[in-house]
């Protein structure tokens, strides 16, 4: 059964190009499910496994305390595994046919206001490569909307200050143009000029975001240095990496932005997906009627 599982990941990754971090939760997701099957439903062949198997299984899971929302990730999971095992004739059914997926509440992305974006966005001190690195990334996330994985792997070549626009490969490999405003560009600009060779010293690289040591920056790097600057910022939500993310496509929904142009920018193959943006713009509203309203 493992062969199956190995071929499975080759399979979105080399033929599919499916995201690094989507990769490993496929695979961890699937372990667990083989290891289930194996060892408490004893099926040592994939078309032994039933749709009651299946179902054994997320009872399983949701007795360990998993939430709707981990509940219907494995169930994607397992779901695109059964289908590519019937692809390859590895089996000749589909157990997940009449599986459906649970409907968990979903939750609004936590976003900033203006006035903590501004905040954020000041915090870096730009006198030094580090300081005008960090004011580039945040504006340019701010910018573009571009998820993190994304804004690391951005090579030179990627941005292109002039025309106004970085290009990028999202999830899937696709590519994606996107614009740049003014403030964003000033701030790339200024690290690529002074900071960012500071940090490169006598290597060649690249990578647009450099860490300490002339190499590309991580997303484990970032997350420390959002941290650090939230802290900096005195901005008492918590934040994530995806949250300026979120607060460039509520901001631009909120000043009468189109869906369709913001999923394009966003780069959701779904645009039930970028949806959840007008709903939190609904909900902010409601906070400020609840929060200003004599009658409210």
């Amino acid at each position: 059964m493992e062969n199956e599982l190995k071929d499975f990941i080759h399979y979105i990754m080399v033929e599919r190009g499916l995201a690094e971090n989507t990769i490993v939760s496929y695979e961890r997701d699937l372990k667990k499910y083989t290891m289930y099957l194996q060892n408490i439903e004893s099926i040592t062949a994939w078309k032994d496994v039933t749709r009651f198997s299946i179902l054994h299984y997320l009872k399983y899971l949701k007795e360990q305390g998993h939430s709707a929302k981990t509940l219907a990730r494995h169930i994607a999971s397992v779901r695109s595994f059964h289908h590519f095992l019937l692809r390859e004739q590895v089996v000749t059914t589909d157990p997940t046919v009449h599986i459906e997926t649970p409907q968990g509440e979903r939750q609004l992305p936590k976003v900033l206001n203006i006035e903590e974006v501004e905040a954020l966005l000041q915090a870096p001190k730009d006198t030094g490569g580090f300081g005008m690195r960090d004011k580039a990334m945040l504006e340019l996330l701010y910018a573009t909307g571009l998820r993190v994985s994304e804004l690391i792997n951005l090579d030179l070549s990627d941005i292109h200050t002039t025309m106004g626009f970085v290009r990028c490969l999202g999830k899937g490999k696709k590519e994606r143009i996107i614009p740049i405003g003014r403030l964003a560009t000033e701030a790339v600009e200024k690290y690529l000029q002074h900071g960012r060779r500071e940090l490169l010293g006598k290597k060649t690289n690249d990578a647009l975001f450099l860490n300490h040591h002339g190499n590309r920056l991580s997303r484990q790097g970032f997350w420390k240095i959002l941290k650090k600057l939230t802290k900096e910022a005195k901005i008492e939500k918590e934040l994530t990496p995806h949250t300026l993310r979120h607060s460039f496509a509520t901001h631009l929904l909120e000043n009468g932005a189109d869906l369709r142009a913001v999923q394009e920018m966003l780069g959701h193959a779904d645009i039930s997906t970028t949806q959840i943006y007008t709903h939190v713009s609904k909900a902010r509203l409601s906070d400020v009627y609840k929060q200003f309203h004599p009658r409210a």
